[in-house]
C-alpha cells in the first residue's frame, strides 16, 4: 500500500513538472505594455511562416564570417574536435556573384551603373580631382570612425581577408555537445563583466558560489529592480538571447547517432533541465519572459527600419533582378506586418532625463554590448561561434536602429544625396536571421507545450 501511494505521489510530481514552467509564462511583461499571449498569436500565426520563407532566399542564407579570429581576452585551450562543431564554408561558385563580387554595390543596381559611368569618364580624360593617398586614407578612417561610433557590435568580418561565406541552411544551429567549463566561462564573462553588476551581487544558480540560507536570488533581483530601466533592459536582452539559444539546442538535439543515420529532434528532458521552475530554482520562467522581451525589442527595430528598406535605390542584390525584386517585396511585406503589431515596445522610455547623463549611459551600454560581440570569438565550438556572432551582431544592429531614429527620419528622398543612416549587407543579414532565431524560439515553445501535454 505504501509503495502504491509513493508511486502515485511520484507520478503527480512528474505531471506537475511537465507543465508548471509554462503556466507561469503568461500575462504582462515587465517594462513594456505587452503580454505573452499577444506575441504568441502574432508570431506563430502571422509572422513566423513568412519570415522563414524569406530567410531561405540567397540574399539571407549566405553569411560572411571570420571564424579564425583569436580570442582577445584569454587563451583558448583547444577547439571543439567533434564533427558536429565544425562549419563547412562555401566554395566560391556556390555563392551568387552579386553577393561575393567586391566590385558590386550590395544594395543598388542603379549605384553600380553610376559607378561604371564614373569610371568610364575618368578613363576618357576627365579632370583629375583625385585625392592624395594620405588624404583618402584619412577620410576612410574618419568615415569608419563615424560609422563605428553608432555600432553596438564588431562587424569587421565583412572586410577581413580571412572571412568566408557560410550557407546558414547547411550549417543549422543545433546541439553540438559543446558544454562544460569552456561554455560556462563564456556566459560567466558576459554576465559578470558586461551587465553592470557589482561582483558582490551573486547571480542565482551561479556555480561555485556559496548560497546563503536566504539565497542569492533575493539580493540579485533587489539589485536589478533598483537599476535604471536601461540597465534592466540590457540584462533582460542578454538573458533572453541566452534562453533563445538554449531553446534551439533543446529543439534540435541529437537523439540518435548510429552508423546509418543521425536523428535530431526535441529533447523534452533537456528543455525541462533548462527551464522548469523547480529544476532551475524559479529561474526558468524568468528566462522565458526575457525571451519575449527580446522579441519585442527586435520586432520594434524591424518596424523602425522600414523607411531605410523602402528607398527605391535599395535592393537585396544578388545579381538576379527578378528574384531580387520579389524578395524585396517580401521583405517590405514582413516589415509592414511588424508595424501592425498592436502593442509595440516604446523605446522612448529609454535614455530620457538629463541629456548628458543619457548620452553617457547609452555609450556605456553600447560599449558593453560591443564587448559581448568580441567575446563570441572566444567560443571553442565553431558552429556555436558562427551562430553566436550572427545573433549578437543582429541584436547589436537592432539596437543601432532603435537609437538612430533621427537619422532614419532624415533619409534622403532622392538618390543623389548621401544617406544619413546606412546598414551594411552584413548587418542586414544578421538582423533578419537573428530575429528569425528569436521567432523560431517562440514557435518552438508551442511545440514543447504540445509535447509536454502528450506526456501527461
Amino acid at each position: 500500500m505504501k509503495l502504491v501511494v509513493f508511486l502515485l505521489l511520484l507520478l503527480q510530481a512528474s505531471r506537475s513538472a511537465d507543465s508548471r514552467c509554462f503556466c507561469q509564462v503568461t500575462g504582462d511583461l515587465d517594462d513594456c505594455a505587452c503580454d505573452v499571449e499577444t506575441i504568441d498569436g502574432f508570431n506563430n500565426d502571422q509572422l513566423f511562416p513568412k519570415l522563414q520563407t524569406l530567410l531561405e532566399s540567397d540574399y539571407f542564407r549566405f553569411y560572411k564570417v571570420n571564424l579564425d579570429k583569436p580570442c582577445p581576452f584569454w587563451k583558448i585551450g583547444s577547439h571543439c574536435g567533434m564533427k558536429d562543431c565544425a562549419v563547412k564554408p562555401c566554395s566560391p561558385n556556390e555563392v551568387p556573384e552579386g553577393i561575393r563580387s567586391p566590385s558590386h554595390n550590395k544594395y543598388s543596381a542603379e549605384a553600380n551603373e553610376q559607378l561604371e559611368e564614373c569610371e568610364k569618364a575618368e578613363r576618357l580624360g576627365a579632370v583629375n580631382v583625385s585625392l592624395s593617398d594620405e588624404t583618402r586614407e584619412a577620410l576612410q578612417d574618419w568615415s569608419k570612425h563615424d560609422d563605428e561610433a553608432e555600432r553596438f557590435c564588431v562587424v569587421d568580418d565583412e572586410r577581413s581577408p580571412d572571412s568566408q561565406y557560410v550557407d546558414l541552411l547547411l550549417n543549422p544551429e543545433r546541439f553540438t555537445g559543446y558544454t562544460g567549463p569552456e561554455d560556462w566561462k563564456i556566459w560567466n564573462s558576459i554576465y559578470e563583466e558586461n551587465c553592470f553588476k557589482p561582483y558582490r551581487v551573486k547571480r542565482p544558480l551561479q556555480p561555485n558560489v556559496f548560497q546563503s540560507s536566504s539565497g542569492s536570488e533575493g539580493g540579485f533581483y533587489s539589485w536589478l529592480e533598483g537599476q535604471c530601466v536601461e540597465k534592466r533592459a540590457f540584462y533582460r536582452l542578454v538573458s533572453g538571447l541566452h534562453a533563445s539559444i538554449n531553446i534551439h539546442l533543446s529543439a534540435r538535439y541529437l537523439l540518435e547517432d548510429s552508423w546509418f543515420q543521425k536523428k535530431w529532434g526535441h529533447n523534452v528532458t533537456e528543455f525541462r533541465k533548462r527551464f522548469d521552475s523547480e529544476l532551475t530554482g524559479g529561474e526558468g520562467p524568468k528566462r522565458l519572459r526575457n525571451l519575449y522581451f527580446l522579441y519585442l525589442i527586435e520586432l520594434r527595430a524591424l518596424a523602425k527600419a522600414l523607411p531605410f528598406f523602402q528607398q527605391p535605390s535599395f535592393q537585396l542584390y544578388t545579381g538576379r533582378p527578378e528574384e531580387d525584386q520579389k524578395h524585396k517585396e517580401m521583405l517590405l511585406q514582413i516589415l509592414q506586418l511588424t508595424r501592425s503589431f498592436p502593442l509595440p515596445f516604446d523605446e522612448t522610455s529609454l535614455f530620457g532625463g538629463d541629456e548628458k547623463e543619457a548620452a553617457k549611459l547609452k555609450e556605456d551600454i553600447r560599449l558593453a554590448f560591443l564587448n559581448i560581440s568580441r567575446i563570441m570569438d572566444c567560443v571553442g565550438c565553431f558552429k556555436c561561434r558562427l551562430w553566436g556572432k550572427l545573433q549578437t551582431q543582429g541584436l547589436g544592429t537592432a539596437l543601432k536602429i532603435l537609437f538612430s531614429e533621427r537619422q532614419i527620419e532624415a533619409l534622403p528622398t532622392s538618390s543623389g544625396q548621401r544617406p544619413s543612416f546606412q546598414l551594411s549587407r552584413q548587418e542586414i543579414v544578421s538582423l533578419l536571421n537573428a530575429f528569425g532565431r528569436i521567432s523560431t524560439s517562440i514557435r518552438e515553445l508551442k511545440n514543447f507545450r504540445s509535447l509536454l501535454e502528450e506526456e501527461r
